[in-house]
């Protein structure tokens, strides 16, 4: 397991407007029983039965990780957002559905990661990250050098990772880091711009605020 990590910043705000009472209900009740563990600990540990184990990394409002979550039941799915209004909403899609397989870090995933062992998921989705697209704030982008290479330690071999933005800039910068961790599995234009059969597309997403039609990249870590 990694020891050495750079300081952590969060960017922007971590609570954006007011939560609504019944979100912020499940902020003091929900979270304290799926929270994950705040030492070292094992993902299987936490849903001894779970087939596999998933990690969501900015989960914005949780819409994707719950239909994930609701569609494999027997899946750990792990969530990490920094942004109390997003683990509120994410919370209330849990809370509504029912969900029993979901456990949220309400903080900086490379906290999450620095507790988990090496090859311990099968699965990362880092979708519609903060594109940063001024170039003097790319130092400030979620995906840097140092992550795709934890995320490598973390991920079984043959585990996934799925990239997506809808910014063509950051799609270049993901590629070209990623790309050294991982095996890129497209084999035509398709596989990148057509939505995966199993993605479930969100509000966020439909909004279309980047510069080009939204981008997916499928990896394996061979």
């Amino acid at each position: 397991m990694s020891e050495h990590h750079p300081p952590l910043r969060s960017y922007g705000r971590l609570k954006s407007r007011a939560i609504k009472p019944r979100q912020a209900a499940l902020m003091e009740t929900l979270l304290p029983a799926i929270r994950a563990p705040g030492g070292p600990f094992d993902p299987r540990a936490l849903m001894p039965d779970a087939t596999e184990a998933w990690l969501e990394i900015g989960f914005g409002g949780g819409e994707h990780m719950a239909a994930q979550a609701a569609r494999r039941p027997d899946v750990l799915v792990i969530g990490a957002e920094p942004f109390q209004n997003g683990v509120a909403s994410a919370l209330r899609h849990i809370d509504e559905q029912g969900l029993q397989n979901v456990r949220v870090h309400d903080g900086d995933v490379r906290e999450l990661l620095a507790r988990i062992p090496d090859a311990s998921l099968e699965r990362v989705f880092i979708l519609f990250p903060d594109p940063w697209p001024k170039a003097r704030h790319h130092k400030r982008r979620l995906l840097q050098a140092d992550l795709a290479a934890e995320l490598a330690r973390v991920l079984k071999p043959r585990g996934r990772l799925r990239f997506a933005s809808d910014w063509s800039d950051y799609v270049d910068w993901s590629l070209e880091r990623l790309g050294k961790a991982f095996r890129w599995t497209a084999e035509r234009p398709d596989d990148w711009r057509m939505p995966p059969a199993d993605h479930v597309t969100t509000r966020y997403e439909e909004k279309r605020l980047g510069d080009c039609a939204p981008v997916f990249l499928d990896f394996i870590r061979d």
